[in-house]
Protein backbone atom coordinates (compact mmCIF):
# COMPACT_ATOMS: atom_id res chain seq x y z
CA UNK A 1 0.00 0.00 0.00
CA UNK A 2 2.90 2.42 1.23
CA UNK A 3 4.82 2.40 -2.39
CA UNK A 4 1.17 2.85 -4.38
CA UNK A 5 1.06 5.83 -2.15
CA UNK A 6 4.22 6.60 -2.94
CA UNK A 7 4.09 6.41 -6.82
CA UNK A 8 0.49 8.33 -6.52
CA UNK A 9 1.98 11.27 -4.91
CA UNK A 10 5.13 11.30 -7.27
CA UNK A 11 2.84 11.17 -10.09
CA UNK A 12 0.31 14.05 -8.63
CA UNK A 13 3.47 16.43 -7.74
CA UNK A 14 5.55 16.09 -11.24
CA UNK A 15 1.44 16.64 -12.76
CA UNK A 16 1.04 19.96 -10.54
CA UNK A 17 4.73 21.37 -11.59
CA UNK A 18 3.14 21.51 -15.48
CA UNK A 19 1.71 24.55 -16.93
CA UNK A 20 -2.16 24.95 -17.05
CA UNK A 21 -3.15 26.72 -19.85
CA UNK A 22 -4.27 30.26 -20.08
CA UNK A 23 -8.47 30.61 -20.27
CA UNK A 24 -9.68 29.04 -23.35
CA UNK A 25 -11.59 31.85 -24.73
CA UNK A 26 -12.30 32.21 -28.20
CA UNK A 27 -12.34 35.72 -29.08
CA UNK A 28 -9.05 35.79 -26.94
CA UNK A 29 -7.23 33.08 -29.15
CA UNK A 30 -8.45 33.29 -32.76
CA UNK A 31 -5.03 31.76 -34.15
CA UNK A 32 -5.91 28.47 -31.54
CA UNK A 33 -10.02 28.32 -32.37
CA UNK A 34 -9.85 24.72 -33.67
CA UNK A 35 -7.43 23.51 -31.68
CA UNK A 36 -9.51 25.15 -28.42
CA UNK A 37 -12.43 23.25 -29.79
CA UNK A 38 -10.67 19.94 -30.67
CA UNK A 39 -9.24 20.60 -26.69
CA UNK A 40 -12.88 21.00 -25.13
CA UNK A 41 -14.69 18.12 -26.93
CA UNK A 42 -12.31 15.99 -25.77
CA UNK A 43 -12.47 16.70 -22.33
CA UNK A 44 -16.12 16.77 -22.80
CA UNK A 45 -16.36 12.96 -24.34
CA UNK A 46 -13.79 11.38 -21.96
CA UNK A 47 -14.51 13.19 -18.31
CA UNK A 48 -12.50 10.57 -16.76
CA UNK A 49 -9.51 10.04 -19.51
CA UNK A 50 -8.64 13.59 -19.14
CA UNK A 51 -6.82 12.74 -16.03
CA UNK A 52 -5.00 9.75 -17.66
CA UNK A 53 -3.87 11.26 -21.09
CA UNK A 54 -6.51 11.05 -23.31
CA UNK A 55 -6.30 14.46 -24.57
CA UNK A 56 -2.36 15.09 -23.57
CA UNK A 57 -1.75 14.90 -27.74
CA UNK A 58 -4.59 17.92 -28.09
CA UNK A 59 -2.96 19.90 -25.32
CA UNK A 60 0.70 20.01 -26.40
CA UNK A 61 -0.57 21.16 -29.94
CA UNK A 62 -2.58 23.92 -27.60
CA UNK A 63 0.84 24.84 -26.18
CA UNK A 64 2.60 24.68 -29.22
CA UNK A 65 -0.52 27.09 -30.83
CA UNK A 66 -0.83 29.82 -27.77
CA UNK A 67 3.50 29.76 -28.16
CA UNK A 68 3.46 30.69 -31.97
CA UNK A 69 0.28 32.87 -31.02
CA UNK A 70 2.12 34.84 -28.49
CA UNK A 71 5.33 35.15 -30.72
CA UNK A 72 3.33 36.62 -33.28
CA UNK A 73 1.94 39.54 -30.49
CA UNK A 74 5.44 40.13 -29.54
CA UNK A 75 6.16 40.82 -32.79
CA UNK A 76 3.32 43.00 -33.67
CA UNK A 77 3.75 45.00 -29.92
CA UNK A 78 7.87 45.18 -30.92
CA UNK A 79 6.65 46.77 -33.90
CA UNK A 80 4.13 49.30 -32.44
CA UNK A 81 6.78 50.20 -29.77
CA UNK A 82 9.46 51.01 -32.21
CA UNK A 83 6.75 53.05 -34.10
CA UNK A 84 5.78 55.10 -30.80
CA UNK A 85 9.26 55.82 -29.98
CA UNK A 86 10.04 57.28 -32.62
CA UNK A 87 6.84 59.56 -32.84
CA UNK A 88 7.84 60.78 -29.14
CA UNK A 89 11.47 61.35 -30.31
CA UNK A 90 10.34 62.97 -33.05
CA UNK A 91 7.89 65.31 -30.72
CA UNK A 92 10.85 66.22 -28.47
CA UNK A 93 13.21 66.85 -31.28
CA UNK A 94 10.57 69.57 -32.02
CA UNK A 95 10.14 70.81 -28.72
CA UNK A 96 13.85 71.28 -28.80
CA UNK A 97 14.14 72.64 -31.54
CA UNK A 98 11.62 75.85 -30.58
CA UNK A 99 12.98 76.62 -27.18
Amino acid sequence: DSEVYLSLSCLLKSRSKRKMHPPLTPHRHPMCLEIIEEFQKCHTEHPIGKFFGECTELKVKLDRCFRQEKAVKRKVNFEQSKKLQERLKAIRKEETAET
